[in-house]
C-alpha cells in the first residue's frame, strides 16, 4: 500500500470513529429505542411528616397503573455513609419503553395531577432529574 493510499485509510477510520456508529450498522444503538431511566431524588422540607413522604411516594408508585409505557417503579431512602446527599433523601426510578413513552409521561394528566399533589403538600423543597438510555 502507497503512502497516499494509507494517508487516506487513516483519514477514513479518523472520520468514521468521530462520526460514530453508521446507521447501516446492525451493530450501532440508538439512544430513542430501548428503555429510559428517569431518575428523580428529593429533598424534602424539614417539616415533612413520614405521612407525607409516604402519600407522595405512594402517589408516585401509582403512575406506573395509570400511565402506559411505565416498565418498573422503584424507590430508596438515602443509606450513604459518605454525606454527600446534599440533603436529597428520597431517590424514586422509573423506567419507561423508550424515550417516547417517557416523552408521553411528562405531560400526562396523572403525571400533572402529581404535580399538583407535591404543590399542594408544599413538602418538597428541592428536587434534581437525569434520564438517560443504558449503556453497557
Amino acid at each position: 500500500m502507497n503512502m497516499l493510499s494509507l494517508l487516506l485509510l487513516s483519514s477514513a477510520v479518523s472520520l468514521t470513529m468521530a462520526l460514530g456508529p453508521m446507521q447501516d450498522d446492525p451493530n450501532a444503538t440508538n439512544e430513542k429505542d430501548g428503555p429510559v431511566r428517569h431518575v428523580v431524588a428529593f429533598k424534602y422540607t424539614s417539616d415533612a411528616t413520614d405521612d407525607q413522604i409516604a402519600e407522595v411516594t405512594d402517589a408516585f408508585r401509582e403512575l406506573r397503573n395509570s400511565i402506559p409505557g411505565i416498565v418498573s417503579f422503584e424507590y430508596g431512602i438515602n443509606n450513604s455513609p459518605e454525606g454527600q446527599n446534599d440533603g436529597f433523601t428520597h431517590l424514586y426510578l422509573i423506567t419507561f419503553e423508550d424515550e417516547a413513552a417517557r416523552d408521553a409521561y411528562l405531560p400526562h394528566p396523572e403525571h400533572e395531577k402529581f404535580g399538583a399533589l407535591l404543590g399542594r403538600l408544599g413538602v418538597l423543597e428541592d428536587a434534581f432529574v437525569i434520564d438517560y438510555v443504558p449503556q453497557e
